[in-house]
């Protein structure tokens, strides 16, 4: 029986002799290596933060102190610790335990989040609600030095140094240069500051300082600048924080000692760690991008193990991209932190530079790609669809407003799967339709998705083209590209009893389900809009006018998708119309193939719905 079997709980740790709590670490990372080889998951940077987790619970008292976790794909020993030891093989599976923080999941998770740069704004309002009602707790926000790159975070900092509210910001700084700035000076500084010696003799050098009229102010901000050349949190502590660092992030007795005196400073602290990604795994220490999120793998040679060789959306885009900036120089791409996620690896090693990666910041993507392309260039923002959620006021504002030929890419939209409610793909018809000047697009092949790029480098106006995470349909490959006309749909099989419009990567189930209606003896036809916005207005009329039933298909939330467009088409018609998609509730984790099954959105699926619908309608 290994020593983190006895651990249920964050109290059990205090159990734990000291001197034992390595292996603790070590039994962790076996968990976490041989869980994820199966269910896929984010490797690299949970293994990064497995002593960091075990000094935090042993220091600190949660649930009653509060730790945020951002972005949370950091958090797998947190959630180890704190009684999902035995649920953890079900790590992102249907029905299984999230692969993010999740507060119905667990009173230890204190916030949900999956999107970056959250955690010290939330951090800084838990902190303000305890000093509201007199609440004494401890809150703690991690923050990986990825999200750092966000807006949001600055914005946090601000507000926090100003507030003067007692909290603690862990930057987790994994960059692949720690080595040469953890060392025995760094540690032992931090040593001293943490144990008050410094703030005791800074204050005594003010108070002395401020008897010297005049000079007395000027020296101090001299000594300010000088101790700023000396520590390198200038920026923090010209925001309000009191800095301590660099620590490093794996030495569980000295991260103990520090935050045990961290814990009893006032006001807003920063503490500065330093970790290696995938630590204790060499394939995912040499590799962190790739294990950063990585299906399933080999344990012992880390190579992932792919299902098949059938390419992804995501591959296809890449592949169309990079030919087509072979033929146009004015064409670049953007993406927010996400170049490997995204395809544009080889648009980056082609045309360095013409690439560029702005960091986790969405919104500065976008207006980013507005400056661009009114300055006469193509830029394409490779981006996933619940993080462009994040840059909405931009894309209004800042492309569609000044109808600007931005063109977003729209990865993973749709049932994204494991990742689960954070990381669906489900609202972003829903608010690009409502826009103007904006064209969105939803191929249903990967002939579509190759031939809706080159036609969005046609257009004179912003234009998305949405489509799914994995693999593609499978269809007779293309060499040619073609121009779509805007707003044009495609008739894929005839019917007089009712019709099925259907977009997106919902195409083929439908086409499926209109065959065994066909066979039942119900004459169904089948439309692949193409176009979410326009729509194709006169063949769509012309086909409502010639059969009593329509049925919309998508996988999307229903409320303002696609459907919801068609209905507000057709009011003026007597059609009854049937929409399936996604219910107004979120979507939790799961197998993609399982979670379209629960809803309806696979070809039984549809076809199961669709019959229930006609019975009951008579």
């Amino acid at each position: 029986m290994g020593i983190l079997e006895k651990i249920d709980k964050p109290s059990d740790l205090r159990l734990i002799k000291r001197e034992l709590l390595g292996q603790v670490a070590q039994e962790i990372r076996d968990l976490m290596i041989s869980t994820v080889s199966k269910t896929g998951g984010h490797l690299a940077s949970s293994l990064g933060t497995v002593e960091l987790t075990i000094a935090l619970h042993y220091v600190f008292d949660s649930p009653a102190d509060k730790i945020i976790w951002d972005v949370g794909h950091q958090a797998y020993a947190h959630k180890i610790i704190t009684g999902r030891r035995e649920n953890f093989s079900t790590l992102r599976q249907t029905g299984g335990i999230s692969g993010f923080p999740k507060i119905e999941e667990s009173e230890y998770d204190v916030f949900g989040v999956g999107h970056s740069s959250t955690a010290i704004s939330a951090a800084l309002g838990i902190a303000a609600a305890g000093r509201l009602t007199g609440k004494n707790n401890k809150i703690v926000a991690v923050v990986g030095d990825g999200a750092m790159t966000g807006g949001l975070s600055y914005e946090g900092l601000l507000n926090a140094g100003h507030s003067g509210c007692d909290m603690l910001v862990i930057l987790n700084d994994n960059e692949m240069f720690i080595s040469h700035r953890v060392g025995a000076l760094a540690a032992y500084l931090t040593k001293l500051l943490t144990g008050g010696l410094y703030n005791r003799l800074y204050k005594n050098v003010e108070k002395f300082l401020s008897r010297i009229h005049f000079w007395g102010s000027q020296i101090m901000r001299v000594a300010k600048r000088f101790r700023v050349l000396l520590f390198p949190g200038m920026l923090f502590e010209e925001m309000g924080f009191a800095y301590l660092g660099p620590v490093d992030g794996h030495d569980i007795e000295k991260l103990i000692e520090i935050l045990s005196n961290v814990k009893n400073m006032k006001g807003p602290v920063l503490l500065h760690i330093l970790t290696k990604k995938g630590k204790g795994y060499q394939p995912a220490e040499l590799n962190p991008t790739l294990f950063h999120g990585i299906g399933r793998f080999n344990i012992i040679t880390g190579e992932p193990q792919s299902d098949s060789g059938v390419p992804t959306y995501t591959k296809i885009f890449s592949q169309t991209l990079v030919k087509l900036a072979k033929e146009d120089p004015k064409i670049v791409a953007i993406t927010a932190a996400m170049a490997d996620g995204t395809g544009l690896v080889d648009f980056q090693k082609e045309y360095p530079d013409r690439f560029f990666d702005v960091g986790i910041a969405e919104g500065h993507a976008v207006d980013f790609a507005a400056g661009l392309a009114a300055s006469g260039f193509k830029p394409v923002v490779a981006i996933y669809s619940t993080f462009l959620q994040r840059a909405l006021d931009e894309i209004i504002h800042d492309v569609c407003l000044q109808n600007l030929p931005v063109i977003f890419a729209i990865d993973r939209a749709g049932i994204v799967g494991e990742d689960g409610a954070t990381h669906q793909g489900l609202f972003d018809i829903t608010f690009l339709r409502m826009i103007p000047n904006m064209v969105v697009m939803a191929p249903s092949d990967e002939n579509e998705l190759k031939n809706m790029l080159y036609t969005a480098f046609s257009l004179k106006s912003p234009c998305a083209i949405r489509y799914p995470r994995g693999k593609i349909a499978g269809v007779k490959t293309s060499k040619d590209l073609k121009i779509i006309p805007v707003g044009k749909s495609s008739v894929l099989l005839e019917g007089k009893d009712m019709f099925i419009f259907a977009a997106g990567n919902t195409v083929y189930p439908s086409l499926d389900a209109a065959k065994k209606l066909n066979e039942s003896g119900i004459s169904c036809g089948v439309l692949d809009a193409r176009f979410v916005k326009p729509l194709d207005d006169k063949l769509m009329r012309e086909i409502s006018d010639k059969t009593g039933r329509i049925v919309t298909v998508e996988e999307h939330v229903i409320s303002g998708g696609f459907g919801s467009s068609v209905r507000e088409l057709l009011s003026d018609r007597k059609n009854s119309i049937l929409s399936i998609g996604v219910p107004d509730k979120f979507v939790q984790h799961g197998n993609q193939k399982e979670i379209r099954s629960i809803y309806g959105l696979d070809s039984d699926g549809i076809f199961n719905t669709i019959t229930k619908w006609l019975k009951k309608s008579g």
